[in-house]
C-alpha cells in the first residue's frame, strides 16, 4: 500500500496540505483530478520521497518508485535505448541483464526500430514511450504519473494508456496518476479522487466496477463517470 497519512506541507506562507490523507491499495490505480496549481504534483513528489512533509507520515511499498513526468526528460546526448537503460545502470544491474531488459521494453513499446535514434529524432509519442519504458524497466514498487500524456493527441493517449494497463496487469502495484483529462481517468482508474481547495482536500471519490483493462471508451459506465467528473470540475471552476 502507498499512503499519505495526515500530511502537511507548506512553501513559505502557502499551505498546500494540512492533515491530508490519501491511499492507493497494493493493486490499485488511483487517478487524481483537480485545478492546476492545487498541489497534485506536490502529492506525487511527497509520495516519491523527492520532498519531505512538514508533518504526518508517508507509507511506501518497499522498493523504488517509477516516476513519469509531464515532459519525457530524456538526455539529448543519449539514444532511445540508452535513455531507457538509465535507471537500470544506476541500480548496478549487470550489463548482460540490462541489455536483455532494454531489448524487451523496446520491443513491447514498439521502439525496437528507433533504439539508436536520439530524442530530437523521435516523435513526441516515441519520446513519451521511452519515458514510460524507463519507469517500467526498473520494476518499480509503485508508479507515479504526472500528466504524462497531456501533450499528445487522442489516438496516442489511448495507445499509451493501453501500454500502461498492460504493464500494470503484468505486475499489479499501487499507481497514482495525475491527469486533467476526464476520459483518461474514466478509462484507467479503479478509483478517481477529485481534489480542490487550499489547503488541498478531497472533494469526491468515484469507483468504477469494470476492471480498467475491460473498459471501452464508448461504454455507458465510462460516459457516466466522465459526465460526473466534468460536472465536479466545472462546479469547482465556477466557485473558485
Amino acid at each position: 500500500m502507498l499512503a499519505l497519512e495526515g500530511v502537511s506541507k507548506a512553501y513559505g506562507s502557502n499551505q498546500v496540505l494540512s492533515g491530508f490523507s490519501l491511499t492507493a491499495g497494493a493493486q490499485e490505480i488511483v487517478c487524481l483530478l483537480g485545478p492546476s496549481g492545487c498541489g497534485k504534483t506536490t502529492l506525487l513528489n511527497l509520495a516519491a520521497g523527492l520532498t519531505s512533509p512538514d508533518a504526518g507520515k508517508i507509507v511506501r511499498p518497499p522498493g523504488r518508485p517509477g516516476y513519469v513526468f509531464q515532459e519525457p526528460r530524456l538526455l539529448p546526448w543519449q539514444t532511445a535505448a540508452q535513455n531507457l537503460a538509465l535507471g537500470l545502470r544506476a541500480s548496478g544491474l549487470p550489463e548482460g541483464e540490462r541489455r536483455s531488459v532494454v531489448a524487451e521494453y523496446l520491443e513491447r513499446l514498439g521502439l525496437a526500430e528507433v533504439a539508436g535514434l536520439y530524442p530530437h529524432q523521435l516523435s513526441g509519442g516515441m519520446r513519451q514511450r521511452v519515458a514510460l519504458g524507463r519507469a517500467f524497466a526498473v520494476d518499480p514498487a509503485y508508479l507515479l504519473l504526472d500528466e504524462p500524456f497531456k501533450s499528445l493527441d487522442v489516438g496516442l493517449r489511448l495507445d499509451l494508456l493501453r501500454l500502461l494497463l498492460e504493464e500494470w496487469q503484468r505486475r499489479p502495484r499501487p499507481v497514482l496518476f495525475v491527469t486533467h483529462d476526464t476520459a483518461e481517468a474514466a478509462l484507467a482508474a479503479q478509483r478517481i479522487v477529485v481534489l480542490g481547495g487550499q489547503p488541498l482536500a478531497v472533494r469526491e471519490e468515484l469507483a468504477l466496477a469494470t476492471p480498467p483493462a475491460q473498459r471501452r471508451p464508448d461504454a455507458p459506465e465510462v460516459h457516466q463517470a466522465e459526465a460526473r467528473l466534468y460536472a465536479l470540475l466545472a462546479e469547482r471552476l465556477s466557485t473558485d
